[in-house]
């Protein structure tokens, strides 16, 4: 994959957009309409890379730090992981560049697993190998914005076999297929939206057939970003034989529990693809032996279950996403095929009305649900939660119905 020169970027003056590309249908995972960020308060890149230095020196060697990948800029995609345990679980955050408590909540995690030496913390490290890749989006994170900065241009220098494509792919932000909010210069610095360079079949080439594609076909891995996920993914394959959780941290709108006007804290989900084995999701028939929906839901329930024992805000209105969704171009569609249990995090807020007192408390919350999937996996409580309680957790609506 070519790369282009590395310059340090300077943050941008004005907030940018997670709205949809043109095309894009409906509200799926990440993709709020007109909603706007900004960075303040929140990790960059060489904060990120002292951090994980410090992390793994602090830690005497319990946290490794390893460069898996580079942006299309040149920046490093960084892995950390702690535990030798043979329970894997992965966990990636930014990779829309400005959707940020998940990469603080991460630190935190990775912290208290690197220096503690506590029953329960020992107990997980010998459990569970905690994979994350924090801020894999670093030129989107950059740029705080939603897409990464590459051009179809050079998408097409690196698959040539693209150039009959009716391109460029549905997911490409640039000057006529932009955000309908101020803020994203996409003109200028055009992009795509990782979140949708997956595809089930992990070892896909680029084929000039699938594109442009739409928001319920799969991804073509045309990003290094998203290139680097995979990669990590299948090396996590190979080692362990299986990746047993999956969970990809988000921003969201504000939305509210459905039949209220309570604004939604925190949503999570299972669901992003329909059941292979259904007649509904029969084009991923050759996935069905791997898919487990019931496992996602358990991961699901038992997060959910430690940010209602917390008692107020901001551990209240916890919601289930959108369900019913068909998204294989997602990351968390695509490892759910290959037999990950999957959790999505949605917070919401606008992180440039945030102030430190609230990013704080959602950020714990962030982590707070991590912490209950990490310790039911580590000792196997997960599995013996009910998944059917996961159909009761309340519905988020876009609007209040009152």
């Amino acid at each position: 994959m070519k790369k282009k020169v590395f310059t340090l970027l300077t943050a941008l003056a004005l907030s940018t957009s997670l709205a949809a590309p043109a095309g894009a249908a409906g509200n799926h995972p990440g993709t709020p309409d007109q909603q706007i960020y900004n960075s303040s308060g929140f990790t960059n890149y060489e904060q990120l890379r002292m951090k994980l230095q410090q992390l793994e020196n602090s830690s005497q060697g319990r946290v490794e730090i390893e460069v898996v990948g580079q942006s299309n800029n040149g920046r490093d995609i960084h892995q950390a992981r702690v535990g030798n345990g043979d329970k894997v679980i992965l966990i990636e955050s930014e990779i829309h560049g400005n959707e940020k408590t998940g990469t603080e909540a991460i630190l935190n995690i990775l912290s208290y697993l690197g220096s503690s030496n506590s029953p329960e913390a020992q107990k997980i490290r010998d459990e569970v190998t905690l994979v994350t890749l924090p801020k894999m989006n670093p030129d989107a994170s950059e740029l705080d914005r939603r897409g990464n900065d590459m051009t179809w241009q050079e998408v097409l220098e690196d698959f040539p076999q693209l150039e009959e494509a009716a391109g460029p792919t549905w997911n490409y932000y640039y000057e006529g297929n932009r955000p309908n909010t101020q803020g994203d210069d996409y003109a200028s610095q055009p992009g795509f939206d990782v979140n949708r360079d997956f595809n089930p079949d992990l070892n896909y080439v680029p084929a000039s057939e699938d594109i442009p594609g739409n928001s319920s076909d799969p991804g073509w891995y045309i990003t290094p970003e998203a290139q680097t996920v995979r990669d990590v993914y299948k090396d996590l394959q190979e080692e362990f034989g299986e990746v047993d959780v999956f969970v990809d941290l988000h921003h969201q709108g504000l939305y509210y529990v459905e039949g209220t006007a309570d604004p939604v804290t925190l949503s999570l989900s299972a669901q992003f693809v329909p059941d292979p084995s259904s007649e509904e999701g029969a084009e991923y028939a050759e996935y069905a032996e791997n898919y487990d929906y019931d496992f996602s839901r358990q991961l699901n329930v038992a997060a959910y279950e430690a940010l209602q024992s917390m008692g107020s805000s901001p551990f209240d209105n916890i919601t289930l996403y959108s369900q019913g969704l068909d998204l294989p171009g997602t990351a968390l569609g695509s490892f759910a095929l290959n037999g990950s249990g999957t959790v999505l995090f949605e917070v919401t807020g606008q992180t440039q009305s945030m102030g430190q007192k609230k990013k704080g408390m959602l950020v714990k919350a962030v982590e707070t649900g991590l912490n209950a999937i990490i310790e039911s996996v580590a000792d196997d409580s997960v599995n013996q939660l009910d998944a059917d309680k996961y159909e009761e957790i309340p519905e988020t609506s876009y609007s209040p119905s009152l």
